[in-house]
């Protein structure tokens, strides 16, 4: 099975590469490397230096012709997106339809594609399930979200097979102390130096935590499963920042008072993944608790 992963030196994207390596899957990656790090691509993959917006994209896929395509190339910052719609438009939105355009001039099977919660918008304490409307507050949960409708289209037009994945807030090992995703990270590596961190706004915004293991088996279970769907990818669970600063803290053996400032335009108040379609659609569940993976993050940063 021949697997191409954009965006597989990154985060989320090697820890799947690390996975499906592990199934004995012949796989591509594709990163620019603007945030990705090229000692994170498992030495078992085939590796392209290449933004996936570029006009030479379809050298690659005509070389490699991969059966399926894992998107997770992205633009994952909020404030910059504030800052520079434009080229995160570029790169979440035409980025991924230069993708498509290649998967069906290839015929690739299959796409599974990386978005986010932020494409809900703030919902209160409620947990969201994948019908509730979609109104995002920043032009990133716009760029996640604008993709959604070309693979629709992609697929009613060509047939080209998909299944969009949610994620929720996804922490551990690898992910740089940056942007609202990096939460985590930036906690464990401040507190990993006992250093006390910043919180934005209160503290008692809520973000549902998922740790990343449980989020690239998602994307594998996603590659024979759940056609043509919109599923959330989190725990059901929600934690405000202040109780995570604790738990870090605790498991840490530290006592630390973080510096609290002004919150951020654009952030998301509550978010909370309701997981019932996509526990029953992937046969999939989360096996880390927070505790677990706040325990495995700190050990990498302390490392």
């Amino acid at each position: 099975m021949r697997i191409l992963v954009t965006g597989g030196a990154g985060f989320i994207g090697s820890h799947t590469v690390d996975k499906l390596i592990e199934k004995k899957a012949e796989v591509l990656v594709i990163d620019d490397l603007s945030t990705g790090k090229a000692e994170n691509v498992n030495p078992a993959a085939h590796f392209v230096k290449m933004d996936i917006t570029s006009g030479h994209l379809s050298q690659v896929f005509q070389k490699f012709k991969p059966e399926y395509v894992i998107h997770l190339a992205a633009q994952v910052s909020v404030p910059k997106s504030l800052e520079d719609p434009v080229k995160d438009c570029m790169t979440n939105v035409a980025g991924c339809v230069n993708i498509l355009e290649n998967c069906r001039l290839l015929g690739v099977r299959k796409v599974v594609y990386s978005s986010s919660a932020a494409v809900y918008g703030d919902f209160g304490d409620t947990k969201v399930s994948e019908s509730a409307p979609v109104r995002p507050l920043s032009f990133y949960g716009v760029s996640k979200l604008s993709p959604e409708y070309y693979l629709q289209v992609f697929y009613h037009l060509y047939g080209l097979k998909y299944t969009v994945l949610r994620y929720a807030n996804v922490y551990g090992p690898r992910q740089d102390a940056f942007g609202e995703g990096g939460v985590v990270s930036i906690f464990a590596a401040r507190v990993a130096d006992k250093q006390s961190p910043r919180i934005f706004g209160d503290g008692e915004q809520a973000r549902d935590f998922v740790y990343v293991e449980d989020v690239a088996a998602a994307n594998i279970r996603a590659l024979d499963r759940g056609d043509q769907m919109i599923l959330n990818v989190g725990t059901g669970v929600s934690t405000s920042v202040n109780r995570l600063f604790s738990l870090i803290s605790e498991i840490a053996g530290i006592a630390l008072k973080p510096e609290y400032c002004r919150a951020r335009e654009g952030d998301i108040r509550h978010s909370c993944m309701d997981i019932t379609n996509t526990v029953a659609a992937l046969d999939w569940k989360p096996d880390f608790s927070l505790r677990e993976g706040l325990v495995r993050t700190l050990e990498y940063y302390r490392s």
